[in-house]
């Protein structure tokens, strides 16, 4: 089945909550956030993500879950307490404050995955170090946590699929940054449905590194299996030491 004409996107709304886990990064604090030029803590780009797989997640179901996925581009922040109002044009999703676009959700299926996520494909850089993480409550709950009530998750007793940038974040964050820093964009295909407290194994390469005005970037591409078998794959991209 086309899960993409099987039903439309339906909207969503939420309260943008800003989880504790964050403040390592002083960007998702009052402080280090006024450092940089914001007005207050920026909320993960991470949670604004997982309210933005509520849309296809609950149109679409578990099909989206096991075999779609999206890109998603983070464009202006989103605060603590801020009503995000996520909606669809086509298969486009953006999360919207008072009508203004923070971040866009460009949703795809099995059939449409991008070709730079060929995971037939070998990959090169500068490799990282391997990692086994297990799916526990407090990362495997991170969606429920953050405010997505989508019951998909619990009834299937399976992840939600912001874990796969949870931990781009978290191989960014080990490896190559040392202050501020902000995730701006992934592009995230799904491989299959992972159980609930699995231990996935993550590697992970430096594609590129490059400056831009504002600041040095870095994308990330990062491989997810569990038990041999690849389960999700990950392009991610951030700003890794801020102008």
């Amino acid at each position: 089945m086309n899960i993409a004409s099987s039903a439309p996107l339906a909207p969503w709304s939420t309260k943008a909550v800003n989880l504790p886990e964050h403040a390592d990064n002083l960007i998702h604090t009052d402080a280090g956030a006024i450092e940089a030029g914001f007005a207050a803590a920026l909320v993960a780009g991470t949670t604004v993500y997982a309210y933005l797989t509520h849309v296809p997640a609950s149109s679409w179901g578990l099909s989206w879950v096991q075999s779609g996925g999206g890109e998603v581009r983070f464009r202006l922040p989103v605060l603590d307490g801020d009503v995000v109002d996520c909606v669809a044009n086509g298969q486009m999703v953006e999360a919207q404050v008072g009508g203004e676009p923070r971040a866009s959700f460009d949703v795809f299926t099995a059939e449409q995955a991008p070709e730079r996520l060929d995971v037939s494909a070998p990959l090169s850089g500068e490799r990282l170090v391997d990692l086994d993480v297990v799916l526990s409550d407090d990362l495997a709950g991170y969606g429920a946590r953050c405010g997505d009530d989508l019951e998909l998750y619990e009834a299937q007793g399976i992840v939600h699929p912001v874990v796969w940038l949870t931990l781009g974040n978290r191989v960014t964050r080990d490896n190559l940054v040392d202050g501020s820093w902000i995730h701006v964009r992934s592009v995230v295909r799904h491989l299959g449905e992972v159980p609930l407290g699995s231990t996935v194994h993550v590697e992970s390469w430096v594609r590129d590194r490059f400056g831009t005005r504002a600041g040095d970037r870095a994308i990330v591409d990062l491989r997810f299996s569990l038990d041999g078998n690849l389960v999700a794959a990950v392009e991610h991209e951030s700003i890794i030491r801020l102008a």
